[in-house]
């Protein structure tokens, strides 16, 4: 059975990725990791694709980790099931999340991997590990502290507080709230801009950007992209739309 549902937007150069097992809440196993990887490989070898919106169907966006994936589960089974959320955090295209419902534990890292996150009225934010007597994962507290900050990840971690959409967004862990009816609409306009830029550029911007969470200075910020903007100038888009705007400018 097919735990992922793939839609291509090809006018708009987006793909939505859609987890597909709403009686289990989508909740992430090793099969639907799998099938994640798959499509995700699939995506990116696709000329035609520029950015991917990644949502839940039925009314979670993700429950976490499946529970009976969890019993007795040594170092190498969590890394499997990390597998999931770090594959979508490797794109090498910008990912938007769509999150139309409950986002627990590992569905909540699901989110955070994202480039940008957009949150329906009814999403909730819950990271329930110590509900579950479990000692967070897959990069959880980085990812919420560099996120929200210290004392909003440790509300969210250590006392238990859940964010819904309005909250998510006051709270920065979501670039906006959004009414649940316009949800992937509003998703899809964001990845179609990202998506209308010529592909290996914005790659290779998301790929610098990447790298700037370990540079320590401005000048080696500068130093960091210098490389990959003289290699810009020499692209054939950039002489393209140079010439565009200045016979723009000159029509105008």
């Amino acid at each position: 059975m097919n735990m992922i549902r793939l839609d291509i937007h090809a006018d708009r150069r987006v793909a939505v990725v859609t987890l597909d097992d709403p009686d289990r809440r989508n909740a992430l196993n090793l099969e639907m990791v799998a099938e994640l990887g798959l499509v995700f490989d699939r995506i990116e070898g696709d000329d035609d694709i520029g950015a991917v919106v990644i949502t839940g169907a039925g009314s979670a966006f993700c429950a976490g980790a499946a529970l009976g994936d969890l019993q007795k589960a040594s170092a190498d089974d969590f890394r499997a099931i990390y597998e999931g959320f770090l594959r979508v955090g490797r794109s090498t295209l910008p990912t938007v999340a769509a999150v139309n419902g409950a986002a627990v534990g590992a569905g909540m890292n699901l989110a955070l991997v994202c480039d940008l996150r957009l949150a329906a009225t009814g999403a909730r934010f819950d990271t329930r590990f110590i509900d579950l007597g479990l000692h967070p994962g897959g990069g959880h507290t980085w990812m919420l502290r560099n996120a929200i900050g210290p004392q909003a990840a440790a509300a969210l971690v250590l006392f238990g507080q859940i964010l819904d959409g309005p909250q998510a967004e006051q709270a920065g862990l979501v670039w906006r709230c959004v009414d649940d009816g316009t949800l992937l609409d509003e998703a899809l306009v964001l990845a179609t801009r990202a998506a209308s830029g010529p592909k290996l550029l914005v790659q290779e911007v998301k790929a610098t950007m990447s790298d700037m969470a370990t540079v320590a200075t401005h000048a080696e910020a500068v130093e960091r992209e210098l490389r990959p903007q003289v290699w810009s100038v020499a692209q054939p888009f950039f002489a393209e739309r140079l010439a565009a705007v200045q016979a723009r400018v000159k029509g105008s």
